[in-house]
């Protein structure tokens, strides 16, 4: 503690808040405790004052936000297709994606910060079970299902390779998720295969540029967005394992999509035979109103447009063949190269546009030092987002998937229309059943009795055939 209240650590401290137009953070610093004023100035050390400043600054800027009336569509031949795509050129895909994973090439990474809040529990979100018949949680069936990849990896090849995941936390999911895999053993993969790592929290700010307090001796604190990947990939000394273990493709996705095909051998395949640096996994949208982003080119750069920054003009365009001239819905799942993530994580990093969202942000009131938790927007939280990158990439590849068979988002209690546990075991349960009716099964039971496959015994309804012509009684539980 002494080191850290040096008299001089601290004046430093003092002077370069006070040139920022941040001296307000010591405005408790005569009341507090010793231990208090240790725990201050560690939080004031951890951020890099200059950075935030700038930070700031920028989102101040007449210029922040993108030009979506000069957006076009991406080119069609960037463009490949589950539906359109012939059979032979899937299995390629397939077969290419599995020979990287039997070599140790494929890794994937979990954008995994959140909290199971709007869930109605405290835990982090990848915990959650939505009510399936085995019981398993987002982590689990995740696993899984890279589990099950191998395997057949090792069918096709002859060799053992391992799909390295890397799990990227918050400040308050890092310890819970780390104990939860502990306790469940990995579910059956290595530990040296799990990679948990937290990125970092920067301050809120209030609407003059005025860093907030949580409490007397420490800053009010956020996750810098899913974008915060980057700095955290190079912070947190990802970039160099990945190299380390010669993991060259990487599939990023959000923890909270029940359906997601995790290292998908079609999509990879895809991306790593077209040679792309990063590649975009989308939905095609379902109306102009549906809220989701969409995949453009801005000024010859790929880019992500959310659906409050498009005109209503732009939303409603449509092709000759009346689809959307838009319509490449984003849904957190992509494809990077590592050597592409190792340039953006140190030269491009600082580039990435920032985001603000106006938040409801606890905070000390400075004049008396009560706490103040506001009724509406206080705050302005900065963010960056994962898909900012794509703009710096030299190669770029579009993926459009089958929406009931790959995505379907846990975001709400069960209260809540849509996008909820129940619509999340709903949707999975449905994809099941297909499988086991593609594969000739005959189901005997209600459409909403439960029919669950575990990862395990198939990933995209493959090795199903000895149901065929057979009668499974629902509900079911398929585990070997």
């Amino acid at each position: 503690m002494s080191d850290v209240l040096n008299s001089q650590n601290v004046q430093h401290l003092k002077d370069i808040y006070a040139k920022y137009g941040q001296s307000h953070v010591f405005t408790f610093w005569d009341e507090i405790s010793s231990k208090e004023k240790a725990k201050l100035i560690t939080d004031l050390q951890d951020v890099n004052i200059e950075e935030m400043s700038t930070m700031w600054k920028q989102t101040q800027s007449d210029d922040h936000g993108l030009d979506t009336e000069n957006m076009v569509p991406i080119s069609e031949d960037l463009i490949g297709s589950s539906r359109t795509t012939s059979l032979a050129t899937l299995t390629s895909y397939e077969e290419t994606a599995l020979r990287a994973i039997a070599d140790g090439h494929i890794g994937v990474l979990l954008l995994a910060g959140g909290q199971g809040t709007r869930l109605g529990v405290s835990y982090p979100k990848g915990m959650y079970n939505i009510g399936l018949p085995g019981g398993k949680s987002l982590y689990q069936i995740q696993v899984e299902r890279i589990l099950r990849l191998e395997e057949l990896a090792l069918r096709l090849t002859g060799k053992v390779g391992k799909v390295r995941m890397y799990i990227m936390t918050s400040e308050h999911t890092k310890i819970p998720t780390t104990e939860y895999f502990k306790e469940k053993n990995f579910f059956g993969a290595s530990s040296d295969q799990i990679n948990i790592f937290e990125q970092r929290t920067i301050p809120a700010f209030d609407f003059q540029g005025k860093i907030l307090m949580s409490s007397k001796m420490g800053l009010a604190r956020s996750p810098d967005g899913n974008g915060g990947l980057y700095w955290a990939l190079r912070k947190e000394r990802v970039i160099e394992d990945l190299i380390a273990k010669d993991v060259r493709y990487l599939h990023v996705y959000c923890v909270d999509n029940v359906l997601v095909k995790v290292a998908d051998p079609r999509f990879m395949g895809f991306c790593i035979t077209r040679g792309v640096e990063s590649g975009n996994k989308v939905v095609e949208k379902n109306c102009p109103e549906e809220a989701v982003g969409v995949v453009v080119r801005i000024d010859g750069k790929v880019q992500v447009v959310e659906y409050s920054e498009i005109s209503k003009e732009k939303s409603e365009m449509r092709r000759e063949d009346g689809r959307l001239t838009f319509r490449e819905g984003n849904i957190c799942n992509h494809f990077f190269t590592t050597s592409f993530l190792q340039r953006v994580s140190g030269s491009e990093e600082a580039g990435l546009p920032l985001h603000l969202a106006k938040k409801k942000v606890p905070h000390v009131n400075l004049s008396n030092g009560a706490l103040v938790k506001p009724e509406s927007p206080n705050g302005i939280k900065i963010e960056k987002f994962v898909f900012d990158v794509f703009q710096f990439a030299q190669s770029f590849a579009v993926w459009e998937c089958e929406r009931d068979e790959e995505f379907s988002p846990l975001k709400n209690s069960v209260t809540a229309a849509k996008d909820n546990a129940i619509t999340a075991k709903e949707a999975l349960m449905n994809l099941h059943r297909k499988y086991l009716e593609k594969a000739g099964a005959i189901l005997d039971g209600n459409k909403e009795d439960d029919i669950e496959i575990s990862p395990l015994v198939s990933y995209a309804g493959e090795d199903l055939e000895r149901f065929s012509k057979k009668t499974i009684k629902l509900p079911k539980h398929i585990e070997y």
